[in-house]
């Protein structure tokens, strides 16, 4: 059975973006640009909610017409040579030859998570973590705190229930930010 990883960048306060969506705040040195790199090797495809693909569909294929950084553009073709799965209630179909799925979510990610393969990664977001969250379907949380308080915004895990984890790793990046990694207790 593949593993479901929910990677995701937060604040120190708990929040994915700030009061007004602001989203300009996560630092991607170049120890955790590495280390993300080490996550999308194991990954054999990309999983995102409806918003997050939005940005990343817009984004990633027009990478180096709108972005020099040097982990932009290590990280473009990846992202167009993987498979890709959007939950999403509201799509029917997405461009880059990605898959959707949401109608019988625990249905659909259990069948994807039961092909053989490595690692599925699901990218920031809320929505689909807390659905996925909230069916068991995750089973390593990646969380990477981010050494700024935002105040407000949309936290990591909306209007959740206890949700017990058990830290299996901890680690600094570029003297600012720390992952925590934690499996389902």
């Amino acid at each position: 059975m593949r593993k479901l990883v929910y990677w995701v960048h937060q604040s120190v306060d708990g929040f994915i973006e700030g009061p007004n969506g602001e989203f300009d705040w996560p630092a991607m040195g170049p120890e955790l640009s590495a280390y993300s790199f080490e996550l999308t090797d194991r990954a054999d495809a990309f999983l995102y909610g409806r918003k997050v693909w939005e940005l990343m569909s817009y984004f990633w294929p027009r990478a180096e017409q709108l972005s020099q950084d040097p982990h932009d553009l290590r990280f473009a073709p990846v992202w167009r040579r993987t498979p890709k799965v959007v939950i999403s209630r509201t799509l029917d179909s997405a461009e880059y030859d990605a898959r959707v799925i949401g109608r019988d979510l625990a249905a659909e990610v259990a069948e994807v998570k039961a092909q053989p393969g490595g690692e599925l990664l699901l990218t920031g977001g809320s929505g689909a973590a807390a659905a996925l969250t909230e069916l068991g379907l995750i089973d390593e949380y990646q969380v990477v705190v981010h050494p700024v308080v935002l105040g407000g915004g949309k936290p990591v895990f909306p209007d959740k229930d206890r949700l017990d984890l058990r830290l299996v790793e901890t680690r600094g990046f570029d003297g600012r930010s720390v992952l925590l990694r934690y499996e389902r207790a």
